[in-house]
């Protein structure tokens, strides 16, 4: 895919038209079509072997497309479900990888990691961690980039519920601050709900739903009747009927 939009479009962060991906003969996606702004939030729902990482693997150069053409605005940057740290360096080394070294390199993971809260942990070994602190190393080496385009790939999955909650706040905070296009592949409806400026639900190999929320219009709120028709329909999209979920198994 090509790279640079700048020239084309200087808040463009994705662009692609008529993308196709197949393993063998199975369609992991057909003739998709998604366009993400800088500034933009999109969370991408689907079930698990969806297409949802493939995806996303494509916007990185992973994968490649069988079929159609697309533009992926650069620099960009990814959050995994694993933090992926490297165990033989510490912290601050880690926000570095992949980050050309500088005289002001050190100065600038300290301050990067004061974004995400980890002033005290600069020169700490990844094995000292929690995983939610864990996890903001890896939102600290994708934010030194100041990318363009962050993609999440279930970075919250692997966290307790609590430490989850801090984690979305946080990841919201930032992106408002920074101004990235963002894609989050997620399995979680409340988590979309919660996060997203738009929802899209790849299901059979197609984008079969594309909603905006709106903050002024309730749809966050599960409470409110914008907010559970907004929960109705994504539930539906994705084939499962909500009034059958327990609270356990939205959860998991």
């Amino acid at each position: 895919m090509t790279r640079d939009t700048t020239a084309r479009e200087p808040d463009l962060a994705v662009s692609i038209r008529q993308a196709s991906k197949h393993f063998g003969e199975r369609a992991i996606f057909e003739r998709l079509d998604l366009t993400i702004r800088r500034r933009e939030f999109v969370a991408l729902l689907g079930a698990s072997g969806s297409g949802k990482t493939t995806l996303l693997r494509t916007l990185l150069d992973l994968d490649s497309l069988d079929a159609g053409e697309g533009f992926v605005a650069t620099p960009r940057a990814a959050v995994f479900q694993e933090p992926r740290l490297i165990p033989s360096q510490r912290v601050w080394q880690n926000v570095l990888m992949g980050v050309p070294r500088t005289s002001r390199a050190r100065e600038l993971a300290i301050a990067t990691l004061a974004e995400v809260g980890l002033t005290r942990h600069v020169d700490a070994w990844p094995a000292t961690l929690s995983g939610g602190e864990a996890q903001r190393v890896a939102l600290a080496r994708a934010l030194i980039r100041d990318p363009a385009l962050l993609l999440l790939d279930e970075p919250f999955a692997a966290l307790d519920a609590l430490t989850r909650l801090r984690m979305q706040d946080l990841v919201r905070q930032l992106v408002a601050r920074h101004g990235p296009g963002v894609l989050l592949v997620t399995h979680d409806v409340e988590e979309a709900v919660r996060l997203a400026s738009r929802i899209v639900v790849l299901r059979d190999a197609r984008l079969t739903l594309d909603v905006t929320v709106s903050d002024a219009a309730g749809q966050r709120d599960s409470s409110h009747p914008e907010g559970a028709a907004l929960r109705d329909r994504l539930y539906a999209e994705l084939g499962v009927r909500r009034t059958a979920i327990s609270p356990s198994a939205v959860a998991a």
